[in-house]
């Protein structure tokens, strides 16, 4: 991957993990980044170093924020693509009884990963705690993406130029961006009703997709989601 858009991913990943709400999938983001970097892989650990980097940068300044003066704001953001209070303040719980441990298994959960930085602000849960989860979970999430993304990235570049060039890389980009909001759409009329009792289910809300788009994260969305039924069957017996 060339420098400038290599910092222009950097720039925009950094500003997704501070907590602006921008309604690009960042799995996608990594995933094409991966597939860039098969192209030199010499570069690949640095690329990807960088990346999580800037994901402990970003995900720090949001943590710190949102136990500081950018409280509400911050709040106000994450509710408008689909985040309650309620639901953040029965995260924040779990992850207060969790500590670093609860971090890591939310930010590499795909959906849940969305509030799991303002929760655990909320949860006024310690810094070094807070960042050993977040290290943890990115590096679990982002790396396995990146790793993705590399392992099919020189049959994708091959296939990408023998079909017409980087447009093409686009409409799939897009594509899967649309095919990602659409399963998250889906996912969140069945998770509905479960997550009011169990915080801990990925979020399905309409902006969740805008962490977890990749035919991946929908995948295991869709069988956590057939699990948590499962569960809920053998709990409650036949009616």
């Amino acid at each position: 991957m060339d420098l400038a858009p290599l910092l222009g991913l950097l720039g925009l990943l950094f500003v997704k993990e501070a907590g602006l709400p921008i309604p690009i999938p960042g799995d996608l983001l990594v995933l094409a980044a991966g597939v860039a970097a098969a192209s030199n892989g010499s570069a690949a650990p640095l690329q990807l170093a960088a990346i999580l980097a800037v994901g402990f940068l970003g995900g720090s300044l949001q943590f710190l924020l949102v136990r500081g003066a950018l409280r509400r704001p911050l709040l106000a953001l994450v509710a408008r693509v689909g985040v309650s209070r309620d639901r953040l303040d029965r995260l924040a719980d779990w992850l207060r009884r969790r500590g670093a441990r609860g971090v890591a298994v939310a930010r590499a959960t795909p959906g849940l990963r969305i509030g799991a930085v303002t929760a655990s602000g909320l949860a006024a849960l310690p810094y070094p705690s807070f960042l050993a989860g977040l290290v943890v979970g990115n590096g679990v999430f982002v790396g396995g993406h990146f790793a993705l993304g590399y392992v099919i990235g020189a049959p994708a570049l091959e296939l990408i130029r023998f079909l017409g060039g980087a447009a093409v890389g686009v409409v799939v980009v897009v594509g899967l961006a649309l095919l990602g909001a659409i399963g998250w759409a889906w996912l969140r009329r069945r998770r509905r009703s479960r997550a009011a009792v169990d915080p801990t289910l990925p979020l399905a809300s309409a902006g969740a997709c805008s962490e977890a788009a990749c035919p991946a994260c929908l995948a295991i969305g869709l069988l956590e989601t057939r699990s948590a039924s499962t569960h809920h069957a053998a709990m409650t017996g036949p009616a």
